[in-house]
């Protein structure tokens, strides 16, 4: 196991675990915040996929509809969950929009007939009773930051089937020949042009009223998507994935120490018994897909 995959991962990990920081202190609205963190992060990409002269153009220039339903996905993703980071804690919102690799499989059940085993059932199952904790957390009107909570949980659970359903459009892009690096460019600027028009629609505030404000949404954009999202690809490619998915699972857990220690925002007992659970199901579903 080469040390400079296993430092991309962590690095990676760890970038994108302070995104629903950035999201926090925005100065701008969920949904602008989200344009802003694919838009700035565009032309980067851009300018990496033509200077390291990849051979991907051809595969790219063909696969237009998948890159669409792609960013259409990825979209979905990013709109709900800086929503659930608004109006949850961002412990909850992290680790309902984990769940993913969960829906992946489900998808794969329902759509493929690929029956799944007994050892991903049972994560299955751990997973929803950590939700159940959760969900009785801010209930408890002890997890999140506004009233509206639940209401913030249940848009978790959303972006983690949008985010199932841009890994199974990224995997079908990888299985006919797109890299890595095009994909990230391609989609990337896809969700920006979805995401546009949705936030001007908002009714929220496009533009941050100081340098300090388009400093936190260059941080969001390169850090924690462009750099984030790039390192553990870099990874992926590298490590075994079983290694891999589990040690993605420091991401959830860095976010809500970061919310502790940046934004003050505490754990308390049923939503530290539901995080642990919760892990413990998406290590145990992620397990048996390595399998």
């Amino acid at each position: 196991m080469r040390g400079s995959s296993l430092f991309a991962l962590f690095a990676g990990a760890i970038f994108i675990a302070l995104s629903p920081i950035w999201v926090r202190v925005s100065e701008v609205g969920p949904t602008a915040s989200a344009f802003w963190r694919v838009c700035l992060a565009v032309p980067l990409l851009w300018i990496l996929f033509f200077s390291l002269k990849t051979k991907e153009t051809k595969s790219l220039s063909t696969q237009w509809p998948l890159l669409l339903v792609a960013g259409v996905a990825f979209a979905g993703d990013l709109a709900f969950w800086h929503w659930a980071i608004q109006y949850t804690s961002v412990a909850n919102s992290t680790l309902l929009a984990n769940l993913a690799s969960l829906f992946v499989t489900l998808a794969a059940w329902l759509l493929w007939r690929q029956r799944p085993s007994g050892l991903f059932l049972a994560g299955l199952g751990l997973a929803l009773l950590g939700v159940a904790l959760l969900v009785r957390a801010s209930l408890a009107g002890s997890s999140g930051t506004s009233p509206t909570a639940l209401l913030g949980d249940a848009f978790g659970v959303v972006t983690a089937m949008f985010y199932a359903w841009y890994l199974l459009s990224v995997k079908g892009l990888r299985e006919r020949g797109a890299g890595t690096l095009g994909l990230m460019a391609a989609t990337t600027t896809i969700t920006a042009v979805i995401l546009l028009p949705v936030a001007l629609a908002s009714g929220e505030a496009l533009l941050p009223a100081s340098a300090a404000g388009w400093l936190k949404l260059l941080g969001l954009a390169w850090i924690s998507h462009a750099a984030g999202q790039g390192l553990i690809a870099y990874a992926l490619a590298l490590l075994p994935a079983g290694f891999a998915s589990v040690g993605l699972l420091l991401q959830p857990v860095m976010a809500a120490v970061f919310a502790w220690m940046l934004l003050g925002e505490p754990l308390v007992a049923w939503q530290i018994a539901g995080g642990a659970v919760v892990l413990a199901g998406i290590y145990l579903a992620r397990k048996a897909s390595s399998q």
